[in-house]
């Protein structure tokens, strides 16, 4: 049986239900299946094992804060190690996305859409039952697959600790 929660989380300034147990560091995270913005399915972890992972769940790219947490990824992913991967994952559609991006210049970061089936979004607890969207939230997944950051946003217009989110990525690289 799927965990809804009421009263964790808040969009447009009203308190929604949460799909799902909220991901803990130190447990294995556990894998999905989104679609690439060519509607390809990708594995969100199978699909880069030996790498680390930051994953930020966000409710929409065409939104303001989603736009400018999107651009701050993709410009850190910039200067990292090639085996720190950066998902970011909504569940607006593949070709909305791929519009997206292209008007970003959003080119180092997988933007992946959780849209079709809301997988990622009920594993990893962001999927706000109301409005079908991902409460924001991130997490870094280390190469042995366990969850070694996550933090979830309690409004969806806050942002994440960028500097945090960072520093646990390089840390998980040994």
């Amino acid at each position: 049986m799927t965990t809804e929660r009421f009263g964790i989380y808040k969009t447009g300034g009203k308190e929604v239900t949460i799909i799902g147990s909220d991901i803990k560091v130190g447990q294995t995270a556990p894998d999905f299946a989104v679609h690439a913005l060519d509607w390809s399915v990708k594995r969100g972890l199978a699909d880069t094992a030996g790498k680390v992972r930051i994953i930020a769940a966000v409710p929409s790219l065409d939104t303001e804060v989603c736009d400018r947490e999107t651009r701050r990824f993709n410009q850190e992913a910039a200067s990292l190690s090639k085996d720190i991967v950066i998902e970011v994952i909504s569940t607006d559609l593949p070709y909305t996305q791929k519009r997206w991006c292209g008007a970003a210049g959003v080119e180092q970061v997988m933007v992946l859409s959780d849209h079709m089936t809301a997988e990622f979004s009920e594993k990893y607890a962001v999927l706000v039952k109301e409005r079908r969207v991902c409460r924001r939230a991130v997490f870094v997944i280390g190469k042995d697959d366990k969850a070694v950051y996550a933090a979830y946003m309690p409004v969806s217009g806050d942002e994440p600790n960028y500097a945090e989110v960072i520093e646990a990525a390089k840390k998980a690289l040994g």
